[in-house]
């Protein structure tokens, strides 16, 4: 599902660090937009159904929690999850997901970060995830 976005410079390593992911090569994450605060993320939903037939929370949460870790490293200031939580609304109707990020607050060690989690239109969930900054930037170019 992999698509190819315009990634502006300054963001480009935080970009790649999310493609060399495992994680998110395996669920098939992909950022589609990057900048001016806000980080996006796709993913299709083809072999994430539960035993009811509909999108696993787990793979909803995953969206979100990866959105969550691009944002929060987008700046090359290196953070980490220290907590996470999600609210779901409703099940996903299409056969992809968008997961939506940006920073509510951020203080000299933590930051925290929404994500709202959409099929089309519809919103599925949302999610809320603090980052703690271990320290370390990566240099942007």
């Amino acid at each position: 599902m992999k698509e190819t976005v315009s990634i502006p410079k300054a963001y480009s390593a935080a970009v790649q660090r999310s493609d060399a992911c495992e994680f998110a090569r395996l669920l098939g994450l992909a950022v589609t937009a990057i900048g001016d605060g806000l980080v996006k993320v796709a993913m299709a939903t083809e072999g994430m159904k539960n035993a009811h037939g509909t999108t696993h929370g787990g793979a909803i949460f995953a969206i979100a929690d990866h959105a969550f870790g691009v944002a929060a490293n987008m700046e090359g200031i290196d953070q980490i999850a220290i907590s996470a939580n999600i609210r779901y609304f409703t099940v996903p109707a299409g056969e992809t997901l968008e997961a939506v990020a940006y920073m509510v607050s951020e203080t000299e060690r933590t930051s925290v970060y929404a994500v709202d989690v959409y099929s089309g239109d519809r919103l599925v969930a949302t999610f809320e995830g603090v980052g703690f900054k271990i320290g370390g930037t990566a240099k942007r170019e």
